[in-house]
């Protein structure tokens, strides 16, 4: 889980690719969510909005990413599921770019394999550089993925982001934040599953407030 102290204060390489260690103090005092005192409303017209806050450099992300994927699959069609790259300082937002950078270009379904790139293979996808040269070798025309990572469009999506992740007051990714109301993490919960466990026993409850 990257937490959020870490990445304001420290821009070093190793703090990028370090992924701290959950929380066992926030687990242990049985807090699993946190609830906002100001709901949020949905970006997504007459959805429910189930929000994961990730980076592509935190390794817990990656972990998480075939269950979110999974989970996802699995809920109703009232409920948008929309992840949302968190960038705890100025170093972690060409990594925000490079999400909505394949979203804009429809290349979604390259999402995971960013997480492979980096915790398997090694490759420093933290510069937009060498995001941009990443790009290229998954064969996305060069000069349309500069447009897109460059454009208002994708900038605009990236401060949302980081809005978003302040007023969820996410201190740590991976976390879960759902119908604008309640956030979730590993390390309130204790463990990966039981998080996931945690979002879908708030999102059952915002739904049956819905009805």
């Amino acid at each position: 889980m990257m937490l959020k102290t870490i990445f304001k204060h420290t821009f070093s390489a190793l703090a990028i690719m370090g992924a701290a260690a959950f929380v066992p103090a926030m687990a242990q005092s049985g807090i699993k969510y946190i609830t906002l005192e100001t709901p949020q409303p949905s970006d997504t017209p007459d959805k429910i909005e189930v929000l994961e806050f990730f980076s592509y450099s935190c390794s817990h992300c990656a972990e998480m990413e075939p269950m979110f994927q999974d989970w996802k699959k699995k809920l109703p069609d009232n409920v948008a599921f929309i992840p949302v790259p968190v960038a705890f300082n100025a170093s972690m937002q060409p990594m925000q770019h490079l999400y909505y950078s394949l979203v804009a270009l429809d290349k979604a379904d390259l999402h995971p394999k960013v997480f492979n790139a980096i915790h398997k293979e090694g490759k420093k996808l933290f510069n937009r550089d060498a995001i941009i040269n990443w790009a290229a070798e998954q064969g996305i025309n060069k000069d349309e993925f500069i447009a897109a990572y460059d454009s208002f469009g994708v900038g605009a999506k990236a401060k949302r982001a980081t809005e978003l992740s302040d007023l969820y007051q996410v201190q740590a990714t991976p976390s879960i934040a759902v119908g604008g109301k309640y956030l979730t993490s590993p390390g309130m919960t204790g463990t990966y599953a039981s998080s996931l466990l945690e979002a879908q026993a708030l999102l059952d409850q915002v739904l049956a407030g819905n009805q």
